[in-house]
């Protein structure tokens, strides 16, 4: 499944969207040598990224109505704050599956976990999301902001 907006920074990571729907998403990413720390695991920027990528589209796909068009993506959204905790290390094939907790109608709230080909439970993360409004997105578009988007 394509991402549906492109990111650049998540392409070049290798991230693969492998759902997307309801408040839940899940990614995955065949960990490469130029993603490992100096013990020849995931870095934990890696680990952290592929996690906050997660709940954002857990937090995209909640705002979707269910009424909405096939491949609809819900409003932007941006990482307010975020939490991790790092368990085992982390190496081959990962999958990180996140959710919605709750939502207002302005924040979500999520929490995701990253798993290894053999299931075991790498890291877990909670994380809070602001969703931008079309005027918001669209004036960034506009401005050098200079930071992640």
């Amino acid at each position: 499944m394509d991402f549906p907006i492109a990111i650049p920074f998540v392409q070049s990571m290798g991230f693969e969207l492998l759902r997307m729907q309801g408040g839940e998403a899940e990614l995955g990413l065949q960990l490469r040598a130029d993603q490992h720390n100096s013990m020849h695991m995931a870095h934990g920027g890696v680990t952290m990224t592929l996690l906050d990528v997660t709940m954002a589209h857990a937090a995209r796909s909640a705002d979707v109505p269910a009424a909405a068009p096939a491949g609809s993506t819900g409003r932007a959204v941006i990482t307010v704050e975020m939490k991790t905790t790092f368990m085992r290390p982390a190496e081959g094939r990962l999958t990180a599956r996140g959710r919605v907790l709750s939502r207002t109608p302005t924040l979500a709230f999520c929490e995701a976990s990253l798993f290894d080909a053999a299931g075991h439970l790498l890291a877990h993360a909670t994380g809070s999301f602001k969703y931008l409004t079309r005027a918001a997105t669209d004036s960034r578009r506009t401005k050098d902001v200079g930071g992640a988007a």
